[in-house]
C-alpha cells in the first residue's frame, strides 16, 4: 500500500529533497507560499497605516525645515519641493484609504505634478534631491540622464530606473510604486538643433520620447530574478511615482532674453550692473521661463508638458557660500575640523578666511562644489605634515593664508 505523498496545503507542491515543507498541526507549507504570505501581510500592514491619511505626514513647513539643515538659500526651490512631496504623500494616503473612510463616493482623481529644476552647476539641485531622500519614507532613486539611451542601443534603458527603484524598495513592488525618482542632467537630452530631426539621436530626443510614458504614468514590464534563479516578469505601475528632473540649462537665459528682446530695445539694459545685480537679473529671467523657451532649448513639447512645475535655483553669492561653509549639518568646516580632531588638532578659520575661500570658489565658476576644491588645495600641505609632527594643538587659517601670502600657522 503506497504511502500518501506530503504536499503543500496552499499550492499543492509535493515535498522533494530540494523542496522542504514546514509542518503544521493539520497541513504543510512550502517556502514560496511563506514568502508570498509575508508580502501579503506586509501589504496589509502598510495599507492599514495609509488609512490614517494626514496624521503622520510631514507638513510642507516641516519638510522645508529639514531641508534647511543641509541647504542654504534656494527658498523658492525648497518650498516647491516641500509642497510637491507633501501632495505626493496626500495622494498616496487618499488613494489607499479604507472604503468606509472615503470622503465622497465620487472622489476626484488627483494627478501628480512632476517637477523640473533649473539651475547652474553647483547651485544645489542634486543636494536637494539627495537630502530629500533622507527625509521621505518611500523609495528614492537618483538617475543620470546622460547614461540613458533608447532601447536596443549601448547604454541603460529607461526601465533601468525602475529596476533600481525596485532594488531600493527591497523587492516590494507596491512600495516601489509609491517612490520618488530624481533624473539629473536632464538638459543633456536636449536636441542640438532642428537638423537633428533627420538623424537618429539615441541618447537625446530618443530618450525624451522613451521617458514620456514612464513619467506620465503607465504599466511597464520588468524582469526580476527570483531566489531560485528563475526569471519572472513583473508589471510596475508608474502613475504614483513622483518624477523630479534637474539640469543646468546653460544658455537658457539667452533664449529668454531673445523673447523679451533684451539688448535690442535698450531700455535700461545698457547700464553697468554689479555682480549682485547681474545675478538677480539672471534669476529673474529664469523665473520667467515658459514652455516655448524650453522647446527652443531643445526639449520636445510632449516632455515639457509632463513637468508642469518649473522652479529655478539661483547662483550662490559670496555670502551664501560663506554660510555653506559653516551652517549646514555637513558643512565643510565641520568635516575638516573632525578630520583634524583625529590628530588632536583644533582647526580654526577667521571670518575673513571664510570670505576669501568663498571668493575663490566663485572665481572657479563651479558654485558650492568649488568650495571643497579650494579647501583641499588650502589644507593639503598641513594635512600632510601634521600626522608626522608631535605636539601641535592648533591650526589657524586666516585670509593671508588663503590668498597664499603666508603659510598656515601651526601652534603647539
Amino acid at each position: 500500500m503506497d504511502t500518501e505523498k506530503i504536499h503543500c496545503s496552499f499550492c499543492g507542491q509535493e515535498q522533494a529533497p530540494d523542496i522542504p515543507l514546514i509542518a503544521g498541526e493539520e497541513g504543510y507549507i512550502c517556502e514560496e507560499c511563506v514568502l508570498l504570505a509575508s508580502q501579503v501581510v506586509g501589504s496589509w500592514g502598510r495599507k492599514r497605516a495609509a488609512y490614517k491619511p494626514l496624521q503622520n505626514l510631514l507638513k510642507p513647513a516641516e519638510i522645508k525645515a529639514k531641508l534647511e539643515q543641509y541647504i542654504i538659500g534656494q527658498e523658492l526651490a525648497k518650498e516647491t519641493i516641500a509642497v510637491a512631496v507633501y501632495n505626493h504623500f496626500k495622494r498616496l494616503s487618499m488613494e489607499n484609504m479604507a472604503p468606509d473612510l472615503k470622503l465622497d463616493k465620487h472622489d476626484v482623481d488627483i494627478e501628480k505634478s512632476n517637477i523640473l529644476l533649473l539651475g547652474a552647476s553647483g547651485t544645489g539641485k542634486t543636494l536637494l534631491a539627495s537630502t530629500l531622500a533622507k527625509i521621505v519614507g518611500v523609495p528614492f532613486v537618483i538617475a543620470d540622464a546622460t547614461t540613458l539611451t533608447q532601447a536596443g542601443y549601448v547604454g541603460e534603458d529607461v526601465e533601468s530606473i525602475l529596476i533600481r527603484l525596485m532594488d531600493n524598495a527591497e523587492g516590494n513592488q507596491e512600495l516601489a510604486e509609491w517612490g520618488i525618482v530624481y533624473i539629473d542632467e536632464i538638459d543633456k537630452l536636449a536636441r542640438t538643433g532642428e537638423s537633428s530631426h533627420g538623424s537618429r539621436d539615441a541618447s537625446g530626443e530618443g530618450v525624451q520620447q522613451a521617458l514620456l510614458k514612464l513619467v506620465e504614468g503607465t504599466q511597464i514590464k520588468l524582469k526580476s530574478q527570483s531566489r531560485k534563479d528563475q526569471v519572472k516578469e513583473i508589471t510596475i505601475d508608474t502613475h504614483n511615482i513622483l518624477f523630479i528632473a534637474g539640469g543646468a540649462f546653460a544658455g537658457l537665459e539667452q533664449k529668454i532674453e531673445k523673447r523679451f528682446n533684451i539688448g535690442q530695445q535698450g531700455i535700461g539694459f545698457h547700464v553697468e550692473l554689479s555682480n549682485t545685480d547681474i545675478a538677480n537679473e539672471q534669476l529673474r529671467l529664469i523665473e520667467e521661463v515658459l514652455p516655448e523657451d524650453l522647446r527652443n532649448f531643445g526639449l520636445i513639447p510632449e516632455f515639457i508638458g509632463r513637468f508642469p512645475i518649473v522652479t529655478a535655483l539661483h547662483e550662490l553669492d559670496e555670502k551664501a557660500l560663506t554660510r555653506i561653509l559653516t551652517e549646514p549639518r555637513n558643512a565643510l568646516v565641520r568635516q575638516y575640523r573632525q578630520l583634524f580632531q583625529f590628530e588632536s588638532v583644533d582647526l580654526k578659520f577667521t571670518p575673513d578666511a571664510l570670505t576669501a575661500i568663498a571668493r575663490q570658489a566663485i572665481k572657479r565658476g563651479t558654485g558650492a562644489r568649488g568650495l571643497r576644491s579650494v579647501m583641499e588645495n588650502l589644507l593639503r600641505q598641513v594635512m600632510y605634515d601634521i600626522p608626522s609632527q608631535q605636539g601641535i594643538k592648533v591650526c589657524e587659517v586666516d585670509e593671508d593664508a588663503v590668498n597664499k601670502k603666508k603659510a598656515i600657522e601651526l601652534m603647539m
